[in-house]
C-alpha cells in the first residue's frame, strides 16, 4: 500500500495534469544538483540520484576512487568499501557507491517542493499560451486590473493577465479597475517573463466579430462580409454580399430601426459604421463606397504597369465636400474599402479637364470634330460659372454626358495604347532566346564592372537588359557610370543573343521535324499490321474460286483456237460464279490440284480426263465448297471435297 506521499505526489500530478515520467526526471536531477552543493562535489564526478515512489526517500550514488587510505570522503572510497559493492574491485578502480549523506532528507524534500513547484508554474504557462493561440482573432472578456500610461492590464480566463497597449486603445476611450472590457486576441507567445497576451479593441477584425455576434445572417454565411475599411473611434465601412437570392445584406446588418447596428456602434464608443452592398463591378462598387454622397460617374484606369489602380470619381459641386469627408477621411475608407487609389472631382473642374484632354491629345481629334459645337457649350457654361450665375439642370446634366464621353473615350484610347505597347513588348521578347532570361546578369560574359551598374539599376537577367535595349537603348546609356564604350560592349553580347536564338530555333525545328518522323512511322506500322482473322477466309474462297475456273478458261481457249477466232477473255463476278448451275460445270472438265501434271499433258495430246465437280456454299462452316465425283472402284463412284 502506497503511503502518504504517492498519494499527495499523485494527486497533484493529476490537479495539474503534469506527466508523472517527467517531474520524476526533474526530481532527480534536482537532488544531483543539491548533493553537489550540499557536499561541493565536482562537476566532472559522476553522481546519481534515485528516488523511491513508494516512500519518498531518495538515495544518491557517486562515483568514487578506490584507495588504501582515505583522505576524502567525497571522491574516495577504502578497499574493503569497494568490494561490497564490487567483489573484483582493486586499488586505483572507480566504483559506483552509495553516498547519500546525513540529514539529506529535509534537504531533498525541499529541492522537490521547489521543483514541483517551478513545473507546476511553467505547465500552467504553456496551457495558457496553447489556449489563447487558439483563441488569436476571437473576442474575449475580462476585468481590469490595472491602468497605466502604457495600457491596461486586464485579467482574462486561466489566471491570465493580458495588456492592452494605448495603440490598441479606441481613441477618447477610458476604462477604470474592476471596469469589464472586452477586446480581440490580437497575439499570444510565451517569453521569459511568461505569457504575453495582447489584446486590441482596434483591429478591423474585432468590428468583424462584433458583426457576426450581432447579426445572425453573418454567422450562418447567408451574409458575407466582403471587407472592412476602419479609423477606430471614428468612422467605418463594411461591406457585405449576400450568398442566397432574396436577402438584403445591408438591411440584415443594421437591423430593425437599426437596433443591430446601434449595438456595435455602441461597444465601439460610438464609432459611425456605413454599411453598403458590395459588387462585382468596381465602378458600382467604388460610387457606393461614396456614400453618402451621390456620385455623377466614375471612370477607371488600371495602370496594370505602376500595380496601381486609379478610379476618378466626378461629383457635383455641392456634393464634393461630403464625398471627401472631413480631413479626407471618407475619401481614405473608401480607397481601403475598394483597394482601388480615388481621386474626386468637381462636375466644373471635369468638364475643364476634358476640354483640356480635347485640345492636347492627339488621339481624341475624330471627337473634337464630332464635339466641336458641345466643346463651345460647355466653355459658355463654365465661363458663366466662374462669373458667378447659376446653371439649369439641363445644362448640368448636358456637362455630364460630355464629360462622360471624353472619359470613356480617353480611356479607350489609353487601353489600346497599352495592349499595344504588351504586343510590342512580347514582339521583342520572342526576339530574344529565353535562356537569356535565366542568366544572371553577372554571369552574362558583359565587362564585370558593368554588369554590377546594371545590376544596381534593377537589371537581373541578360534577358532584362536585351529588352531595355530594344525598346529603348537610350535608358540604359541613361544610367549612372554607363558611357559610350560601356554601351558599345553591351551591344557587342546583344548581337550574340541573335546568332543564339537562330541556334535554339534551328534546334526545336529539328527536334520536331524527329518527333513527326517517328509519329509518321508508327502511324504506318499501325495502318499496315492488319488481323489475320480477315485475311484468312478471304485467301481460302479467292483460292477455290481460282481453282474452278482455270479448267474452264482453258477449255475455252483451246476451242477458240480450233476454230480460228480467239474471244477475249472476261473473268466472271463472284456473284456470277455463285449462280453457275452444277451440271454446267459437269463438263467443264475441272481438274484439281493432283492431277495439274497430267492435265497439261491431256491437253496436249488433244485428250482430256473429266470429272464431275460441284461448288456449294457450306452455311455451317460460313464457306464455299468445291465437291468432286470420281470412280474408287469398278462401279463405285463418290463425292469427295
Amino acid at each position: 500500500m502506497k503511503n502518504e506521499f504517492t498519494l499527495a505526489f499523485n494527486e497533484l500530478l493529476d490537479d495539474k495534469g503534469l506527466p508523472k515520467e517527467v517531474i520524476l526526471e526533474a526530481l532527480e536531477s534536482a537532488m544531483v544538483s543539491a548533493y553537489r552543493r550540499s557536499v561541493n562535489a565536482s562537476n566532472e564526478q559522476q553522481i546519481e540520484a534515485k528516488m523511491d515512489m513508494e516512500t519518498g526517500k531518495v538515495t544518491i550514488y557517486a562515483q568514487k576512487e578506490v584507495v588504501e587510505s582515505v583522505e576524502n570522503e567525497i571522491t574516495e572510497v577504502d578497499l574493503d568499501t569497494a568490494r561490497t559493492v564490487d567483489a573484483e574491485a582493486q586499488l586505483g578502480d572507480l566504483v559506483i557507491i552509495e553516498s547519500t549523506p546525513k540529514n539529506f532528507g529535509r534537504v531533498a524534500a525541499q529541492t522537490a517542493r521547489q521543483v514541483i513547484q517551478q513545473r507546476i508554474r511553467d505547465a500552467e504557462r504553456k496551457a495558457q499560451v496553447v489556449f489563447y493561440e487558439k483563441q488569436l482573432g476571437e473576442i474575449v472578456s475580462g476585468v481590469v486590473q490595472a491602468v497605466g500610461t502604457s495600457g491596461l492590464t486586464i485579467g482574462l480566463e486561466l489566471k491570465t493577465e493580458a495588456s492592452m497597449p494605448r495603440k490598441e486603445m479606441i481613441q477618447n476611450e477610458r476604462f477604470h479597475v474592476h471596469d469589464r472590457i472586452r477586446a480581440l486576441v490580437a497575439e499570444a507567445k510565451d517569453t521569459p517573463r511568461g505569457p504575453q497576451i495582447i489584446l486590441s479593441r482596434t483591429h478591423r477584425d474585432f468590428l468583424r466579430r462584433l458583426l457576426e455576434n450581432e447579426v445572425p445572417e453573418i454567422f450562418h454565411g447567408i451574409v458575407e462580409i466582403r471587407s472592412i475599411a476602419r479609423e477606430p473611434g471614428d468612422r467605418a465601412k463594411v461591406a457585405v454580399s449576400a450568398t442566397q437570392q432574396g436577402i438584403d445584406p445591408v438591411g440584415a446588418c443594421v437591423g430593425i430601426r437599426g437596433v443591430r447596428i446601434q449595438a456595435i456602434v455602441k461597444e465601439l464608443h460610438d464609432e459611425k459604421i456605413d454599411v453598403i452592398e458590395w459588387n462585382p463591378d468596381p465602378a458600382v462598387f467604388i460610387a457606393k463606397a461614396i456614400s453618402p454622397a451621390r456620385v455623377s460617374g466614375v471612370y477607371l484606369v488600371d495602370q496594370r504597369g505602376n500595380s496601381a489602380k486609379t478610379a476618378t470619381v466626378v461629383v457635383a459641386e455641392d456634393q464634393l465636400s461630403l464625398a471627401i469627408g472631413r480631413v479626407g477621411q471618407n475619401a481614405r475608407l473608401a480607397a481601403k474599402l475598394t483597394g482601388w487609389r480615388i481621386d474626386i472631382k468637381s462636375l466644373p473642374e471635369a468638364a475643364q479637364d476634358a476640354l483640356a484632354k480635347l485640345s492636347i491629345d492627339s488621339s481624341l481629334s475624330v471627337l473634337r470634330e464630332t464635339e466641336a459645337d458641345n466643346a463651345q457649350r460647355i466653355k459658355e457654361f463654365l465661363a458663366r460659372k466662374a462669373e458667378g450665375k447659376p446653371l439649369s439642370p439641363e445644362e448640368y446634366d448636358l456637362m455630364v454626358k460630355f464629360v462622360d464621353r471624353v472619359e470613356r473615350k480617353s480611356i479607350d484610347k489609353s487601353q489600346e495604347q497599352y495592349r499595344k505597347e504588351e504586343e510590342k513588348k512580347a514582339e521583342i521578347r520572342r526576339s530574344i532566346p529565353e535562356s537569356a532570361f535565366t542568366t544572371n546578369i553577372l554571369d552574362s560574359g558583359i565587362p564585370e564592372h558593368i554588369s554590377v551598374l546594371l545590376q544596381e539599376a534593377g537589371y537581373f537577367s541578360l534577358g532584362e537588359v536585351a529588352m531595355q535595349v530594344k525598346r529603348d537603348p537610350d535608358m540604359i546609356l541613361g544610367l549612372n557610370g554607363i558611357n559610350i564604350r560601356a554601351m558599345d560592349n553591351i551591344n557587342e553580347r546583344i548581337d550574340q543573343l541573335d546568332k543564339q536564338l537562330i541556334e535554339e530555333k534551328e534546334a526545336l525545328a529539328a527536334a520536331a521535324l524527329v518527333e513527326a518522323q517517328s509519329e509518321e512511322a508508327a502511324h504506318e506500322e499501325e495502318v499496315a499490321v492488319e488481323p489475320e482473322s480477315t485475311l484468312e477466309p478471304i485467301t481460302e474462297d479467292i483460292e477455290e474460286i481460282t481453282a474452278v475456273l482455270e479448267p474452264v478458261v482453258s477449255e475455252s481457249v483451246e476451242t477458240g483456237s480450233e476454230s480460228g477466232v480467239v474471244e477475249p477473255e472476261v473473268e466472271p463476278t463472284l456473284e456470277e460464279i455463285f449462280t453457275l448451275r452444277p451440271e454446267v460445270l459437269d463438263t467443264a472438265g475441272i481438274t484439281d490440284e493432283e492431277d495439274n501434271e497430267d492435265s497439261s499433258k491431256a491437253k496436249k495430246k488433244g485428250k482430256k480426263k473429266g470429272k464431275h465437280v460441284v461448288v456449294t456454299y457450306d452455311p455451317d462452316r460460313d464457306m464455299t465448297v468445291v465437291k468432286k465425283k470420281h470412280k474408287r472402284g469398278a462401279n463405285d463412284w463418290g463425292w469427295e471435297e
